[in-house]
C-alpha cells in the first residue's frame, strides 16, 4: 500500500501533513470512526481524500452543498483523482453513467448531497462499494448548531446500516455541545475526537463600534480602493442592505455585485461563480453565500452588521486567507443591530439558545481583550499569549489587578451549585433580597452582597471579560449556568491572579488618516501578476475556478522562490507530479523569462549542458539521471535547441505522421498552452513527450 505521505507529495503537492492530519488518516484506515473539528482552510478534506485513495471501493462524502460539488471534484481531478458528484442537477443518464463507473471501481471519491443519498440509498450502495463515509459540515446535524438542517438527523440509519464502514464527521464550527449532538445523532461508534487550533494567525480581526451609516460606506470603499484587485466578501444582515451596498460600490466604479436568497437559484449560482473565477472582486451578500466556499485567495472579509453568533462569524471570517497568505477582518456593530437581531433570535423554538448565543457574540464586539483569545476560549482553546494581530492588542486597553473581583463572582458561582445564570450571580454579589435569592436560601451565603459597591451594568461586562478570558463557561443545556473552568479554579484558589481591563464607555472610532495599503505579496508583485495571467488561461481553457490550477500561496511561493527547473517547481507547495506535467512548464518559461539577466544566462547554460549531453548520444533517461532533471524536463529542452536550430531534426523523436494526428488534435482543441487536452484527444495513444516534440515541430513550420 503506498504511504499517505506518498500521496499527499503525489496528488497535492505539499511535502508534510498538518498537525492531526496524519493521526486522523490512520484512526480512518484502522476502521474507526472519528469526529474532525479544523478551521476553515485548515485541511479537513484531505483526511478523508487520502484514506479515499487507499481503501477499497468508493468514499461517499455528504456535502450540504451542491453548487460546491463541481469545484470539489474539479479541484480532485486537477489533481488527477478519479471523482465525481451525484444529485438533482443531473440526469438519469448522466447519474447512470457515475453509478456504473462506481461499480467498475473507477470513482474514488463520490459527492452527495444529504437528500439525494437518502432517496437513492438503494441503487447507491448497489451500484458502489463504499469504502468509508464523510459527512462534511456535520454541524448542520444539530440543532444547537448555527446551520441546523433536518435531513442530517436522518443520517444516523447508516451507521447501523454499515457497521463495518469507518465514519467521520467533519465541521469548522462547533461548541461542545454540538459536539455531542453530533455524536448522537450520527450514532458515530466511540469516536475519537480531533480538535485542531482553530487559531488562524494570518487573519487580522478589528471591531468599529458606532460608526454612522454613510461613514461606514465611505470607510468601506475607500478600505477597497486602497486593496486594488483584492477579493473580499461584505456581509449584510439584509437583502435590502446588501443591494444598497452594492449600488454605492458600483457607483464608485467598483466591480462587485450583490448576493442573497431572494434571487433566483441561477442567479446565485452565476454570482458565485463569477466570484470563485476572479471576475468579481467583491460580494456583498446575507450569510446564504459561502458555505464551504473553496476559494483560496479572499484577502478580506467584512461585516456591515453585528452577525447572530460566534460560530457563524468564525466560519464567515475564515473564507478569507485560506491560502494561508496575511488578510484582514472588520466588524461593524451598534445597538441598531442588537435590537433587530434580538428580535430575530427571540422567535423559534430555539429562542433562549439564540438568544444567550447573540450575547456572546455581543461580549466579543464589546471585549476590551485579546480578540483572539475570545474566539478560541469559544472553542475551548486557552492560548497562553494575546495576538498581537487584533485590534485591540494594537492599541492595548488599561488593565488592573481583578483578582478579587474575580474571586468573588467565581465563589459565587461555586456556592450556588454552578446551576445558576448571570443574572441570578450578579443579584447575589449584589445582595438583592428578592424571593427567589431568599427561596434558594442565597442570601445566607458568604458572598451574598460582596459585591455589592459595582453596578449591576459593571458586573455584567466583567462577567463578559469572565466568559471571554475563559474563566468560567455558559452551559447552554442547562438553563444558561455558570460553570467555572479549570483555569477559573485556579484564579478562584489563590493559585494564579488575573488581570481585568479598566471599563470604557464606547465611542466611535476615531478617524484615522488613510493611508496606502502596502501588498500582501513579498515578492516581485509583476512576476506574480503574470503568473495569475498564465493561471487564468488555463482556468479558462479548463472551466474550473482559477485556485484549482494552482493557490495564490503557489503562486506566491513561484515568485519568491523563481525555480528554474522542474525539479525545483516540485519543490514549491502546492505543485504535485499531474500538476507538474500539465502545468509546469508554462509556468517554468514565464519564470525564466520575468528573471534578471544572470537566470536568463542560466537557462542558455542549462539547455547547452543537455546539448552537450545529447551530441554524445547519451540516451534520455541517462541525460536526466546526469543532471538530476525529470525526462519531461530534458524533453523539453531539447524541444528548445530544436527551435533555436542548435538540433536539425526531431525524427528520432517523432514520426511524420505522429506529427499529423496532433495537428489535427490541436485544430480540435484549439491553441493550447496544456499538453492534456491534445493527449485526452488522441485517446492517450501518443504519449506526452512525442506531442511536446510534434507541438515544435508545428511551431517551426508556422515561422
Amino acid at each position: 500500500m503506498i504511504a499517505p505521505q506518498t500521496l499527499l507529495k503525489k496528488h497535492f503537492g505539499y511535502e508534510k501533513f498538518r498537525p492531526q492530519q496524519e493521526e486522523i488518516i490512520e484512526q480512518v484506515l484502522s476502521g474507526a470512526d472519528a469526529l474532525v473539528l479544523m478551521p476553515t482552510g485548515g485541511g479537513k478534506s484531505l483526511c478523508f481524500q487520502i484514506p479515499a485513495l487507499m481503501l477499497d471501493g468508493t468514499a461517499i462524502v455528504i456535502s450540504p452543498l451542491i453548487s460546491l460539488m463541481k469545484d470539489q471534484v474539479d479541484a480532485l481531478r486537477s489533481n488527477g483523482i478519479s471523482a465525481a458528484f451525484y444529485n438533482s442537477s443531473q440526469n438519469f443518464e448522466e447519474q447512470q453513467y457515475i453509478l456504473d463507473a462506481c461499480h467498475r471501481g473507477e470513482i474514488k471519491l463520490l459527492y452527495i448531497s444529504p437528500e439525494k443519498l437518502l432517496s437513492d440509498i438503494e441503487i447507491i450502495t448497489k451500484a458502489c462499494k463504499p469504502s468509508l463515509f464523510a459527512i462534511d459540515e456535520a454541524h448542520c446535524v444539530s440543532a444547537w448548531g448555527h446551520d441546523f438542517r433536518p435531513e442530517y438527523t436522518k443520517l444516523g440509519f447508516l451507521r447501523d446500516r454499515f457497521p463495518q464502514i469507518p465514519f467521520m464527521a467533519l465541521t469548522a464550527t462547533a461548541d461542545k455541545h454540538t459536539r455531542r449532538d453530533i455524536i448522537k445523532q450520527l450514532k458515530l461508534k466511540n469516536p475519537q475526537t480531533f480538535l485542531s487550533s482553530f487559531d488562524r494567525k494570518n487573519l487580522s480581526l478589528e471591531v468599529k463600534i458606532g460608526i454612522k451609516p454613510k461613514e461606514k460606506i465611505k470607510e468601506i470603499i475607500d478600505f477597497i480602493e486602497d486593496r486594488d484587485g483584492q477579493s473580499g466578501i461584505i456581509y449584510c444582515l439584509s437583502r435590502k442592505k446588501c443591494e444598497e451596498t452594492f449600488e454605492a460600490l458600483k457607483n464608485e466604479g467598483i466591480n462587485a455585485m450583490f448576493y442573497h436568497a431572494g434571487m433566483s437559484s441561477e442567479a446565485r449560482s452565476s454570482v458565485q461563480e463569477r466570484f470563485i473565477n476572479d471576475d468579481l472582486q467583491v460580494i456583498c451578500a446575507t450569510i446564504a453565500f459561502g458555505m464551504g466556499i473553496d476559494k483560496s485567495n479572499v484577502r478580506w472579509v467584512i461585516h456591515f452588521n453585528l452577525p447572530k453568533n460566534i460560530e457563524g462569524y468564525y466560519q464567515e471570517i475564515g473564507r478569507a486567507g485560506r491560502d494561508g497568505l496575511p488578510s484582514e477582518t472588520i466588524l461593524y456593530y451598534n445597538y441598531a443591530d442588537l435590537q433587530i437581531l434580538n428580535k430575530f433570535a427571540g422567535e423559534g423554538a430555539m429562542a433562549e439558545v439564540n438568544l444567550e448565543k447573540l450575547k456572546r457574540i455581543q461580549q466579543y464586539a464589546e471585549a476590551d481583550s485579546c480578540r483572539r483569545k475570545i474566539l478560541l476560549n469559544y472553542f475551548s482553546e486557552n492560548p497562553d499569549k494575546d495576538c498581537g494581530n487584533c485590534d485591540v492588542c494594537k492599541n492595548p486597553r488599561q488593565h488592573f489587578d481583578g483578582t478579587i473581583i474575580v474571586q468573588k463572582a467565581l465563589s459565587a458561582i461555586v456556592r450556588t451549585g454552578e446551576k445558576e445564570s448571570g443574572s441570578m450571580i450578579i443579584d447575589v454579589l449584589r445582595g438583592s433580597k428578592r424571593q427567589e435569592i431568599i427561596a434558594e436560601g442565597y442570601d445566607k451565603i458568604k458572598t451574598h452582597g460582596a459585591g455589592a459597591e459595582i453596578p449591576a451594568l459593571d458586573w455584567q461586562r466583567y462577567l463578559m471579560q469572565m466568559l471571554n478570558l475563559g474563566i468560567i463557561e455558559m452551559a447552554y443545556d442547562e438553563n444558561f449556568a455558570l460553570k467555572v473552568t479549570p483555569f477559573g479554579k485556579e484564579i478562584l484558589y489563590n493559585k494564579r491572579k488575573i488581570d481585568l481591563t479598566v471599563l470604557q464607555v464606547f465611542q466611535a472610532s476615531d478617524k484615522k488618516e488613510k493611508t496606502k495599503k502596502t501588498s500582501t505579496f513579498s515578492a516581485d508583485e509583476e512576476l506574480f501578476n503574470h503568473l495569475r495571467k498564465i493561471r487564468r488561461d488555463f482556468a479558462v481553457e479548463e472551466n474550473v475556478p482559477a485556485y484549482v490550477i494552482f493557490s495564490d500561496a503557489t503562486l506566491d511561493e513561484m515568485a519568491k522562490q523563481k525555480p528554474m527547473t522542474e525539479s525545483d517547481l516540485l519543490l514549491i507547495s502546492g505543485v504535485g507530479e499531474h500538476k507538474l506535467l500539465k502545468y509546469g512548464q508554462a509556468f517554468l518559461n514565464a519564470i525564466i523569462d520575468f528573471s534578471p539577466a544572470s537566470n536568463k544566462k542560466s537557462k542558455s547554460d542549462t539547455y547547452l549542458e543537455t546539448f552537450n549531453l545529447y551530441q554524445k548520444n547519451i540516451p534520455i533517461p541517462e541525460i536526466a539521471k546526469q543532471r538530476n532533471l525529470a525526462e519531461t524536463t530534458i524533453y523539453s529542452h531539447i524541444a528548445q535547441l530544436y527551435l533555436s536550430g542548435k538540433i536539425e531534426s526531431l525524427k528520432s523523436f517523432v514520426n511524420e505522421d505522429e506529427i499529423v494526428q496532433v495537428k489535427e488534435a490541436l485544430d480540435i482543441v484549439g491553441e493550447s498552452k496544456a499538453l492534456k487536452p491534445i493527449y485526452e484527444q488522441l485517446k492517450e495513444a501518443i504519449p506526452y513527450h512525442k506531442i511536446r516534440m510534434a507541438l515544435a515541430v508545428l511551431e517551426k513550420r508556422t515561422h
